[in-house]
Parts: structure tokens; C-alpha cells; sequence
């Protein structure tokens, strides 16, 4: 009797619960990238950034979760080095669930925003070296992962200072900021709604029955856009406008409509998310899974189960529930001072880098992504607007994190093995 036949339900088991413990790493640590611009600008208080993030990351890693989990299940190892010895496999994927989760863990307590992507996939390179040596790696698919470490900062950075310079250009520098304001806001809000709407239902989801082809996904993303805009407009006219305040960009008034546009950019960046960091935690686990049913075939094709994206969408909650805070004060208030109007910017570029990251399949480090949005947006008013010592520590946390991931996976490597084997 194989050992994967003896001790298939035990390993199933195990990956549930090591799969819950680093989707609450993912809740409790990259959350913040959701939602720490929202909260920093004010737009919204810690309370509601928490509901609006329970709802939206819960639907996005549910519905639009299963493309961003092949690439991290069958990208970076070689299946064919597994297929003598397939449990090896899964003392691996439990190995990176608990390597991953465990760092998490300790990132979240001290407050440093890392990546949940570059956790897990240092943890699983950890393992491929120690169990199946240097030749196993995809280092292709590896470096291609590393590549989009770099790019999406890159263009989270430059959407941000675009779209903050032609928030500035046309509304702070009009003659009349607040009507300006309420004239070209819609167009913004219009703009959310299309791009998250494109690239869920372009990519997203087919694996809960929907299928629409371009052109369909195209119209329904122009009506769901319109019919944001809508909602938009007649949250707009309850806002009043204010005296010319203290604040450099005069009327508080227009900072107070982009405090409502901060809710559509939350709910889409929290969807975006979910969609594309719930693979951190259920791709290794959905490789347990098929390995067991499928009694060792490691090249099998397996689609997600529908509970699995379910158990990560619920971790991301409870993660975000009890530790989030940290993190979210580090990314929301630490970078650069937040308004409204720049927290916009920088969510919605990052929204959009995420969400075209999740339609192709890559995945991205949010992290890395929105920290490339705020930055962008700092520079967009001048070097001296950015906190250095902050953003030393970030990058700082950045470097430890992958050879971290890898030497806590190559010891749980050995101890699984050791306990299995």
C-alpha cells in the first residue's frame, strides 16, 4: 500500500488547515495593500475598510481566484521529476503552506508589509532544492515571477503619477476646483467600474459556469461601469461646497468627493486582490488535493474545487479580522501623507495592475504593486513628500522575505518527510 493511499486523508487534512493558516497570513498582512490607502486618506474609517474587505476579497478570490492558481501549482517545478516519488510533492506543498504562513505571521506582528506571493514562492523553490535539487526549478517560469516583481511596481508607479497629475491638471488647477470636481469625477468612476468588470468577466469567470465571449464582456463592462457612474453622480450631489481650507489644494469640498470615489476604489482593489492573492494560499493546497485523488499523478490537469477557494476567501477574512491593523497603519500613513484625491490615484492604479496581473495569469506581489502606486504618487509632488526610513524598512522587509520563505520550507521539508517517510 502506497503511503499516499495509507495517509491521503491525514495529508488532505493537513493542507486544509496549513492552506486556512497562510490565507490568514494573506488576510492579516497584504490586506493592508487594499486597504491602507483608504484608510490613510481618511476616506474611510478602519471599521468600514474591514467590512467592505470581508465582502469584496471574499467574492474576488471566489469568483475570479481559479486563473492566478495553475501558474503558482504547476509553474515552478518540474512534474516529471515527481512522478517516482509524487508524495514528495505533497510534503513540499504542506512544507510552503507552513513556511509562507509562518513568516506571514511574523511580518504581521511587527507591521511590515511583505509579499504573500514572494513568501510562497520562495517556499516552494526551498523545498524543489532540497528534495529535488537546482535542475527541478522552472527557473524560467521563476524568473518571469521575479521579472513581475519588478514591472508591476514600475507601472502601478507610473498610472498613479498620470492619473495624479490629471487629477491635478484638471481639477486642482481649474478656477473652480469643486465644480471641476464634480464634472470629471464620474469620468473616474466610470473608468473603476469598466476596468475591474473587463478583466473579472474576460478571464475571471469560467470556472462558475460563465462564459462570455469579448464582445459580451465589453458591453456588460460598459453598462456596469455606466451604472456605477450613475451611483456616483447621486452620491456626489449630497456634497456640499466648503470654504477654502488650510490644505495646500485649497477646497475641502473636492477632497470630500474623492473620499467617495475612495469606496468604489476600495471595493475594487479588495476584489482585484482576492482574486489574485487567494492563489497564494490555494494553489499548493489544490496540488495536495489532486495528488491524493488521483492517487500520485502529479501532471494531471485539476481544476480548483469550489470549497477550496471558499476556505481561502474565509483565512483572508479572519487574518484581516484580527491582525490587519498593523500593516494597513504602515502602508496608509507611513509612505507619504494620503488625501483622498492622491489615495485615488494610487488605488486605482494599482487596482488596475493587479486586475490585468489576474486576467493574465501572473502572479504579481500586491504588495509590491500598491507600494509602487503610493510612491508614484509621492513623486508626483516632489522627492521630499516621501518618508525614507519607512520605505527602507518595506524594501528591507522585501529582501528577507524570499530566502526566509525557502530555508523555514526546507526544514519542514525534512520534518514531513521525516514523519511520512
Amino acid at each position: 500500500m502506497s503511503i499516499i493511499a495509507q495517509h491521503g486523508d491525514i495529508f488532505i487534512l493537513l493542507a486544509c488547515a496549513f492552506g486556512f493558516f497562510m490565507a490568514w497570513g494573506v488576510g492579516a498582512n497584504d490586506v493592508a495593500n487594499a486597504m491602507g490607502t483608504s484608510v490613510g486618506s481618511r476616506a474611510i474609517t478602519i471599521k468600514q475598510a474591514i467590512l467592505i474587505a470581508i465582502v469584496f476579497e471574499f467574492l474576488g478570490a471566489w469568483l475570479a481566484g481559479g486563473q492566478v492558481t495553475e501558474t503558482i501549482r504547476k509553474g515552478i517545478i518540474d512534474p516529471a521529476l515527481l512522478e517516482q516519488d509524487p508524495q514528495l510533492l505533497i510534503y513540499g506543498m504542506l512544507a510552503s503552506l507552513l513556511a509562507a504562513g509562518t513568516w506571514l505571521l511574523i511580518a504581521s506582528m511587527k507591521g511590515w508589509p511583505v509579499s504573500t506571493t514572494h513568501s510562497i514562492v520562495g517556499a516552494i523553490v526551498g523545498f524543489a532544492l532540497a528534495g529535488l535539487g537546482i535542475d527541478a526549478i522552472g527557473w524560467s517560469k521563476v524568473g518571469q515571477i521575479a521579472a513581475s516583481w519588478v514591472v508591476s511596481p514600475v507601472l502601478a508607479g507610473s498610472i498613479a503619477f498620470m492619473l495624479f497629475k490629471s487629477i491635478q491638471s484638471m481639477i486642482f488647477d481649474a478656477e473652480d476646483p469643486f465644480a471641476a470636481a464634480k464634472r470629471y469625477v464620474p469620468m473616474y468612476v466610470f473608468l473603476v467600474g469598466f476596468i475591474v468588470s473587463m478583466v473579472t468577466l474576460t478571464k475571471g469567470l469560467k470556472h462558475v459556469g460563465l462564459h462570455l465571449n469579448f464582445t459580451e464582456s465589453l458591453l456588460l463592462s460598459v453598462l456596469l461601469g455606466l451604472v456605477l457612474m450613475f451611483i456616483g453622480i447621486q452620491r456626489e450631489k449630497r456634497i456640499a461646497r466648503s470654504q477654502r481650507q488650510s490644505d495646500a489644494f485649497g477646497f475641502q469640498g473636492v477632497e470630500r468627493v474623492f473620499g467617495v470615489l475612495m469606496i468604489f476604489t476600495a471595493c475594487a482593489m479588495a476584489f482585484a486582490h482576492g482574486s489574485n492573492d487567494v492563489a497564494n494560499a490555494v494553489g499548493p493546497l489544490a496540488a495536495v488535493i489532486s495528488v491524493v485523488n488521483t492517487q500520485g499523478d502529479v501532471g494531471g490537469s485539476a481544476s480548483v474545487p469550489w470549497w477550496v477557494l471558499i476556505l481561502g476567501g474565509g483565512g483572508i477574512v479572519a487574518g484581516l479580522i484580527t491582525y490587519g491593523h498593523k500593516v494597513i497603519a504602515t502602508v496608509g500613513t507611513g509612505i507619504t501623507e494620503l488625501t483622498p484625491s492622491r489615495g485615488f490615484a494610487a488605488t486605482l492604479a494599482a487596482a488596475t495592475t493587479v486586475v490585468l496581473a489576474s486576467g493574465t495569469g501572473l502572479p504579481i506581489s500586491t504588495t509590491h504593486t500598491l507600494v509602487g502606486a503610493v510612491l508614484g504618487v509621492g513623486l508626483a509632488r516632489g522627492i521630499a513628500a516621501l518618508n525614507m526610513r519607512v520605505l527602507g524598512t518595506i524594501v528591507m522587509s522585501w529582501l528577507i522575505t524570499l530566502p526566509a520563505g525557502a530555508g523555514l520550507a526546507i526544514a519542514f521539508f525534512f520534518m514531513f518527510k521525516g514523519i511520512f517517510g
